[in-house]
């Protein structure tokens, strides 16, 4: 028995006019009458395929409709494709979003195949919004063959969290045993997503070293200028009252009050990073020389100074090695400081 869409009469334009085209499912029991205007609109392949029949329709002479055949899926989900066109977007009623619920996957393929891309997206998202680790290996099989990058995401997400259970499916054991390129693609693509979370996590705490560097920076120039409640300025007494970042000032206090008196300091371990961290500190000091308050900071400039001097050639040796490190490290925590700045900036006020 033939049927028309349920919103034919709705759909405006051409649904207006008597249908001219038979969609014929694979059981050929069951044909759907449409409007060749609302399938050629909604369907680029369809409006190809309609109008090579249409035209050979008309110049033999004989009435009728043209008929178009969707292979492949059993008659409730062409009636489905069908609806779907007519509906034209998301926005349908209950029953559009009931097919996509019910028959997803088989819409996804029709979808790709007649190039919809709207219901294609959308198939994709009611798809992977119910993915299991006993189904993740077909659904993106299905994802490859029907070029679907976001349901292909969505699965490797779920192979990389729930590894270990899709291995014992009976899916992935019949991917390894029948097709390993495919597997060897899918641990291909694992290794690479933990080695780029593994990259961010490095690039994360180094990040974070940088940044505490340069608080620290930060907090012995004002140790070396203002003063705190155990060290001061170079002939004036410690401040009465705590700084705000005093948690972390107290340390680095000791840790200067520590290296005035130590007699070992080519040993001491202690002495050797307060050494590091006058000398990081020299290396980002914009105050012209001997115009610093911080221990040594003259006499590292000097040296650095002395050092620009010698020639080219030297220069590049000596920089492959220790030197080339520190320069980058030097460049790395001053990157940092600018960033923090910025951001501790407030913004100006607009006037009225």
């Amino acid at each position: 028995m033939p049927e028309a869409p349920a919103r034919a009469a709705a759909a405006g334009g051409g649904a207006s006019a008597p249908a001219d085209v038979d969609v014929v499912t694979s059981s050929g029991r069951r044909k759907i009458t449409a409007h060749s205007s609302v399938l050629a609109s909604a369907s680029p392949v369809l409006e190809t395929v309609l109008e090579r029949r249409l035209q050979r329709l008309r110049e033999s002479g004989k009435g009728g409709r043209a008929v178009v055949r969707i292979r492949g899926v059993t008659d409730d989900v062409a009636a489905a494709f069908v609806r779907l066109l007519y509906a034209g977007s998301r926005h349908g009623e209950g029953e559009v979003e009931e097919d996509v619920e019910k028959y997803a996957e088989q819409l996804l393929v029709l979808a790709h195949a007649y190039r919809v891309p709207w219901l294609k997206l959308w198939c994709q998202e009611a798809i992977g919004s119910r993915l299991t680790p006993g189904t993740v290996v077909d659904v993106l099989q299905l994802a490859d063959l029907c070029d679907a990058p976001q349901l292909h995401l969505r699965c490797m997400r779920l192979l990389a969290k729930e590894f270990r259970a899709v291995e014992r499916t009976e899916a992935w054991r019949f991917l390894r045993d029948n097709d390993p390129w495919q597997e060897l693609d899918v641990l291909r693509q694992l290794h690479d997503a933990d080695m780029r979370r593994r990259k961010w996590r490095r690039k994360r705490a180094e990040q974070k070293v940088y940044m505490e560097l340069s608080d620290a920076m930060d907090i012995l120039r004002h140790i070396c200028t203002e003063g705190c409640t155990e060290v001061g300025p170079v002939g004036q007494a410690p401040a009465k009252s705590p700084c705000p970042s005093y948690a972390t000032c107290r340390g680095l206090q000791l840790l200067i009050r520590h290296f005035s008196r130590c007699k070992s300091r080519a040993s001491c371990p202690r002495c050797q990073r307060m050494w590091q961290m006058l000398r990081l500190h020299a290396a980002l000091c914009r105050l012209s020389v001997g115009h610093c308050n911080t221990p040594l900071c003259t006499q590292f400039k000097l040296k650095e100074q002395k050092k620009e001097a010698v020639s080219a050639s030297v220069v590049a040796k000596a920089g492959d090695g220790s030197d080339g490190r520190w320069g980058l490290l030097v460049k790395k925590v001053k990157a940092v400081s600018v960033m923090s700045s910025l951001g501790k900036r407030s913004p100006p006020s607009q006037c009225c």
